[in-house]
């Protein structure tokens, strides 16, 4: 399995309440935080609801 590293580069703060659940489901909590996932289909689904939110990095 493919890995892609997500990287937090724009705050939540006036965010919808869904778009912060999934960047915290994502394990990110702070700006620049990077972390680490498998390139599943549900992981992948989260990072396209905030994509404005994240940059991403396919390994």
């Amino acid at each position: 399995m493919a890995k892609i590293k997500v990287t937090k580069v724009k705050s939540v703060i006036k965010r919808p309440k869904n778009q912060k659940l999934i960047m915290e489901s994502l394990g990110l909590h702070k700006m620049n935080q990077t972390v680490e996932h498998d390139d599943t289909p549900s992981i992948l689904g989260m990072i396209n609801k905030v994509n404005h939110l994240v940059s991403v990095e396919r390994n």
